[in-house]
């Protein structure tokens, strides 16, 4: 039996956005808001909305589909497959099992994972566990979302934030690097600041429920802001000290994208400097599981990423949870 240790890493990344690009612009003709507004307080100018017949597993497909290019493996060469969404297709089955029929992926295991803005950590986190034990040699870990379903465009307050995309990556063996470190989190008593009310057991589908519009996002957007802006430096700093890394290392950060004043508040505090810091909000606002793959993606395939470079990713979200990986490239 062998002895030698395995270290999971990103073997390949890819995304996709809905061909349908929504300005601040347009959103001025729905909701009584401005552009001006929208961009002081979050930084997002625009945002992609997928249309009636997209589900999150169709976007899913198409991100998946770039990263197994990416890995140069084929679907049939996957063990695992994990989607990380709030917008699952259906409560059943799972986003990732339909994902594997879609895909082909007849040799692999499929689940979803629930963790918000924070679920696509968490489910590489999970790859890591898979590759490093030896149960899984290829994981694909998606964060999709298709938010624009569960948004209430009577709400300003919040149907301004939100956009469609999904990020993927592939997590298997590699040689050297990797996945140094990891630091996951989680606050319930804030789960109230960020909710999809009904639904569930708790409140089923009914004609109240419908007409109270509580199966849309309701947000206490102060208090998130609030934790958000503590929580996104602290587990960064977190794992970096967890990874034996100094700050003067980190090359690069891929913050979650949801406020452009939470992205500078965490790289001041982590004192980089803006060309190390990964931003793409204003053109797709948050996107919640698929805004930190999105934004690895980009960075990789535009070459901000080179091989070598200590890259930190961390996010925050409903729940109230966090995490953070310390990744050698």
């Amino acid at each position: 039996m062998s002895t030698e240790t395995i270290r999971a890493g990103f073997l390949g990344t890819g995304s996709y956005l809905p061909e349908n690009r929504v300005t601040n612009f347009d959103l001025e003709k729905i909701v009584d808001t401005s552009d001006e507004w929208i961009k002081t307080r979050t930084g997002i100018e625009s945002r992609h909305f997928a249309d009636d017949q997209t589900a999150t597993s169709d976007i899913a497909y198409q991100a998946a589909i770039r990263a197994l290019e990416s890995a140069k493996i084929t679907a049939e060469d996957l063990d695992t497959i994990i989607v990380a969404t709030i917008t699952p297709d259906m409560n059943f089955p799972s986003t990732a099992c339909i994902l594997q029929d879609k895909l082909g992926a007849v040799n692999a295991n499929a689940f979803d994972v629930s963790a918000a803005c924070s679920g696509f950590v968490y489910g590489v986190t999970l790859a890591k566990q898979f590759v490093e034990s030896g149960l899984s040699k290829n994981v694909l870990v998606i964060g999709a979302e298709t938010l624009s379903k569960i948004m209430d465009m009577t709400d300003r307050n919040t149907c301004v934030l939100f956009g469609d995309g999904a990020g993927a990556a592939i997590i298997g063996p590699v040689q050297s690097g990797g996945i140094e470190a990891v630091d996951l989190g989680a606050n319930g008593t804030g789960g109230k600041f960020l909710t999809l009310p009904a639904g569930g057991s708790r409140m089923p589908a009914s004609q109240e429920t419908i007409d109270n519009r509580l199966h849309y996002i309701k947000m206490d957007g102060s208090e998130v802001f609030k934790f958000a802006v503590r929580i996104m430096a602290k587990s960064s700093q977190a794992v970096i000290d967890k990874a034996g890394w100094t700050l003067d290392e980190l090359d690069y950060l891929i913050p979650h994208q949801a406020n452009i004043r939470i992205i500078n508040s965490a790289g001041k505090k982590l004192k980089l400097p803006k060309e190390k810091v990964h931003v793409n909000l204003h053109k797709f606002g948050n996107t919640s599981a698929g805004s930190v793959p999105i934004a690895l993606d980009e960075a990789l395939r535009g070459g901000q990423i080179k091989k070598g470079d200590k890259v930190v990713l961390v996010a925050f979200g409903g729940g109230l949870t966090w995490g953070a990986l310390a990744v050698e490239f």
